[in-house]
């Protein structure tokens, strides 16, 4: 598989077969995208990779917390900015209301949609969930370098016939899973991953988001032609 198809095939997975993951699979995976650019090679990232029972306990800790505040913890590093500007607003809304609408899920049935965004906290029934954490030092430019191997993982993924989705939601806990992996005061969770088989029967996985053209975000000079 090129490096094109697995960018142009590769889709938030939200649906997934219960076909196990091997821990030599993601370790060979992970072997692979620790080769991914590093500014001052300072290699950013640490990963934390959970199954089975390890998995089942986030995802009852998940429950747990957010039965008690569904809006999930505030902190100093929100999911989005607040006051989303324009195009970046409309852009959020607009995948939203695709993927709803997709499910057959109206805007006013709100339990369904709570319940659809609660699958983040099951990993959408992936097999394997995958934390990535970050020192809290760190600036922007290094946590650029983060999303450069988050992606190369989810790349090395797909090439290799297994999904993904890159899960944000999980900043919601941050602090709750700060305690719960023991992390040291200067690591923090930036977010998860759904790894595993995806379900290519579920409608859900039908799903492909809109991108905007080049000339919407590109200009070019200098160039004859």
């Amino acid at each position: 598989m090129s490096v094109s198809d697995a960018l142009k095939n590769r889709i938030s997975t939200r649906a997934y077969l219960p076909t196990p993951v091997a821990a030599a699979t993601v370790r060979a995976l992970l072997d692979t995208a620790r080769w991914s650019p590093s500014g001052g090679n300072l290699q950013p990232w640490k990963v934390l990779v959970v199954a089975n029972e390890a998995k089942a306990q986030l995802e009852r800790l998940a429950v747990e917390t957010l039965l008690k505040n569904p809006l999930g913890e505030v902190g100093d590093h929100p999911i989005y900015p607040a006051g989303l500007s324009e195009p970046y607003r409309s852009r959020r809304f607009k995948v939203g209301e695709d993927l709803y609408a997709l499910l057959g899920i109206p805007r006013e049935d709100k339990a369904a949609r709570l319940r659809s965004m609660a699958r983040n906290f099951q990993f959408f029934g992936a097999p394997v969930g995958v934390f990535f954490i970050i020192d809290r030092s760190m600036g922007h430019g290094q946590w650029a370098h983060l999303g450069m191997f988050m992606q190369s993982l989810a790349l090395l993924a797909e090439e290799q016939g297994l999904a993904t989705c890159l899960q944000e939601a999980w900043g919601m806990l941050r602090d709750r899973l700060h305690r719960h992996f023991a992390l040291p005061d200067n690591e923090l969770v930036y977010c998860g991953m759904a790894l595993g088989y995806a379900d290519a029967s579920a409608a859900v996985n039908q799903m492909r988001s809109e991108r905007a053209p080049v000339e919407d975000f590109a200009r070019f000079s200098g160039f004859e032609s």
